[in-house]
């Protein structure tokens, strides 16, 4: 049983996914749902005025993913805490489980093919490398693809 469930989303379709099933698990286990949105790091070297409006937008968007996500799970009757960070993603999400002692991580997978993810890297490998708790990496079927 988990009590405390971290959804990663971006608002991919393998995001919406994860949703799903982070959804089922929450509502089966009673669990309460964190949802996090990251965003990468705005460079500072935009100016104070750029980087500020920049920023803002980021966080906007961000938090308008994750309140998607949230009013999905609102609506299914989960328990449900938003938080949008800025930084890099597979930090962000890491240190979010940790703080929140969660007890699983859901998130979509990218979809890289093997010789992209092995330059490229991806956020689900950095946190399937170095979490402390259950990882699930979910893809979107084929047939939600369609």
């Amino acid at each position: 049983m988990f009590t405390k469930i971290l959804l990663a989303t971006d608002g991919s379709p393998d995001a919406g996914r994860a949703l799903d099933l982070a959804r089922d698990l929450a509502l089966r286990d009673g669990a309460r749902v964190i949802v996090v949105h990251a965003f990468e790091p705005v460079p500072g070297y935009l100016g104070d005025p750029v980087e500020g409006r920049v920023l803002a937008r980021h966080i906007s968007a961000g938090e308008q993913v994750a309140d998607d996500a949230a009013a999905t799970l609102k609506e299914a009757g989960a328990n449900v805490v938003v938080e949008v960070l800025e930084g890099p993603a597979a930090d962000a999400i890491l240190k979010v489980a940790d703080v929140r002692q969660c007890d699983l991580i859901v998130m979509g997978s990218r979809g890289h093919g093997t010789l992209a993810s092995l330059f490229l890297g991806s956020v689900s490998h950095r946190v399937l490398a170095r979490a402390c708790v259950p990882v699930m990496v979910v893809k979107e079927t084929k047939e939600r693809a369609a």
